[in-house]
């Protein structure tokens, strides 16, 4: 295979890195790779042509079976708070193929997920199910679509081989396309070692590879923690607009590029409920929907702990200094958050009674069971169909307020209209949906799923596709779980 004739342009400096970093492993070969599911419109992205590769050739490198020139196959280490509880990790069945590095001079992580055992497997199979992979494909390529900081999915391969969970479940593996692995869990790993040239040259190749605008600072370690707040507040933000929860925000799953990474037991709210919890390991809910600000600004303050060392010589001065930029978080995210949400009503400027309004909208919600992403469909008149609960008097006296706030700041129905549709889907991943399609995918059936891509690549347009894609699930006594995949 001349898999030369694709593009690869490797440069892999994670692997340069020091030796307790990393551990060099490959992917262990599969029985029979086939290929499921092959994303060509990120291919492009990246600079690759595989349209004279053949499927089986495609097959066998992306289940990791053929490697391509210039890869060189390490596994991460990292730990993480898990629930609360340090957990000293790494790549347990993930291996990093290689830095792409794209002809815009843009690099990306190339990792196959559910490659088999590493060092770091813990016992664990290093596998991954068919049905988890295909959810993290669908889920990240919408997040893409909706314009939210993402890792991407290249391709999902079946393997040919069993995974044993709860069942008996078909085996797959999925590319991931990141801007990097680096995580919160990473610089954990680092800082438990207690070695600070360790962290220095961490943090040197963080600044290098992501923020070189800080470079020259006088303090890197207090200007990466400022500009990660920032970033994480951002991204926090953009889940909390299409009511987007991860599940399973670990410190490890914690980006330190700024992208969602790790799609579990994610899954997007319906009926608007603050305390949403699907994943099935939350028992106590504390990643649930509205937690989600706060789980982010204590996964930070984990972060500045790794850097204290380098902050100020003084100890006690390094955790002033650190605690005073922790602490501005909950102005920032509060003042982006109202931001947010003035953009999902169509307001312009400020009003002192902006918050309220705002709040008073998501109480109803709450109170009457609406449907999250299609209230504002509803606001924008783009609602699929007439529902009765917005004939509710409370709706109606909140919806005239909402009106005479249009009217402040020269604001006009193009200008609301447009700011609105710029940032409230009218598709997202409905669970049921997901659901369905995976069920599709375990029986050989493809179609609906590449029917639900194609549709999550336009959240924000009104096509005839999409009708059927914004009904929310039925309604069901059964409350919706999701699960881990490991």
């Amino acid at each position: 295979m001349l898999f030369n004739e694709v593009g690869w342009n490797f440069d892999n400096t994670y692997s340069k890195l020091p030796d307790s970093f990393i551990s060099k492993t490959s992917p262990i070969p599969v029985k029979s790779p086939e290929l499921t599911i092959f994303n060509y419109n990120l291919a492009e992205e990246l600079g690759l042509n595989f349209s004279s590769i053949k499927k089986d050739d495609l097959s066998k490198l992306f289940s990791g079976n053929s490697l391509p020139e210039g890869s060189k196959s390490i596994a991460q280490a990292y730990a993480g708070h898990q629930f609360g509880h340090f957990t000293m990790l790494g790549d347990g069945r993930a291996v990093l193929m290689g830095e792409h590095v794209s002809k815009n001079n843009e690099r990306f992580d190339i990792q196959f997920k559910g490659s088999g055992q590493t060092p770091f497997s813990r016992n664990g199979d290093g596998r991954a199910a068919l049905g988890p992979m295909l959810r993290e494909y669908i889920i990240s390529e919408a997040m893409h679509s909706l314009n939210i900081p993402t890792t991407r999915s290249l391709a999902v391969v079946k393997t040919g081989e069993d995974v044993i969970r709860e069942n008996i479940l078909q085996g797959a593996i999925l590319t991931r396309v990141a801007s990097s692995h680096l995580r919160v869990g990473t610089f954990q790993y680092v800082a438990m070692r207690n070695n600070e040239n360790e962290l220095r040259t961490l943090i040197d190749y963080t600044i290098n590879r992501h923020y070189p605008n800080i470079k020259k600072s006088k303090n890197k370690a207090i200007d990466l923690l400022k500009v990660l707040i920032e970033l994480q507040i951002d991204l926090v933000v953009n889940w909390m607009r299409v009511g987007f929860i991860h599940g399973v925000m670990n410190t490890d799953n914690m980006s330190i590029s700024g992208e969602t990474i790790d799609y579990g037991p994610c899954a997007f709210m319906d009926t608007y409920d603050p305390q949403t919890v699907f994943s099935s390991i939350d028992e106590f809910g504390r990643y649930a929907y509205f937690n989600q600000p706060s789980i982010t600004k204590w996964n930070l303050a984990r972060f500045a702990e790794c850097l204290i060392p380098l902050i100020d010589p003084k100890k006690e001065k390094a955790i002033e200094i650190a605690t005073e930029v922790i602490n501005s978080f909950d102005k920032s995210y509060e003042t982006k958050w109202v931001n947010m949400m003035r953009d999902k009503l169509g307001l312009f400027g400020q009003d002192q009674k902006d918050q309220i309004l705002i709040i008073d909208l998501l109480t109803w919600m709450h109170k009457n069971k609406a449907d999250y992403t299609n209230t504002f469909c509803f606001l924008m008149d783009e609602n699929f169909q007439h529902s009765k609960i917005y004939n509710d008097e409370n709706f109606l006296i909140w919806k005239e307020r909402w009106k005479e706030r249009l009217k402040l700041n020269n604001n006009t129905p193009e200008k609301y209209l447009s700011l609105m549709k710029s940032v409230n889907p009218l598709v997202i991943p409905r669970n049921h949906k997901v659901e369905e399609v995976l069920e599709s995918a375990n029986n050989n059936d493809l179609s609906p799923l590449k029917k639900l891509i194609k549709v999550l690549e336009k959240p924000y347009e009104k096509t005839k596709e999409n009708i059927d894609y914004q009904s929310p699930a039925p309604s069901s006594e059964k409350k919706y779980k999701t699960f881990c995949g490991t």
